[in-house]
């Protein structure tokens, strides 16, 4: 099923805006949290120990740094995921049963893959893994 169909132009165009914005603002984010050193060629996360003179917690600083800028990641590929179903007209069908993905859940999730049953059979083979 073709979610084109389903999604006005003006819903299509509202959450294209959506993925955009929040693509920029991930970039922007994930570019301001590795560009620390003084040197310009150079990028990397900051020198924690520069904040506190105990290796224990600026090990865990630094691991935070990590975590935040891998989910961000995470985040900025799915979104650009959105972009190119977008660009390639399945935005918005689910990947699993194919119907499509209402609305209310696009908008709540621009990026969502999923309808929300089939997202939550998703999560329960998730946890069921663990």
């Amino acid at each position: 099923m073709n979610a084109a169909r389903s999604l006005t132009t003006a819903q299509r165009t509202t959450l294209e805006s959506a993925l955009q914005a929040r693509q920029r603002e991930l970039r922007a984010d994930v570019a301001a949290k590795l560009k620390t050193q003084d040197d310009p060629r150079l990028v990397g996360l900051r020198n924690r120990m520069e904040d506190t003179d105990d290796w224990a917690a600026a090990d865990a600083m630094a691991a935070q740094d990590i975590a935040l800028v891998s989910r961000d990641l995470a985040e900025l590929a799915n979104v650009e995921q959105a972009l190119a179903r977008v660009a390639d007209g399945s935005y918005g069908d689910c990947a699993d049963c194919g119907n499509p993905i209402p609305y209310e859940r696009l908008a709540a999730y621009p990026a969502a893959r999923r309808c929300v049953a089939c997202q939550e059979k998703t999560e329960q083979r998730e946890r069921a893994r663990k």
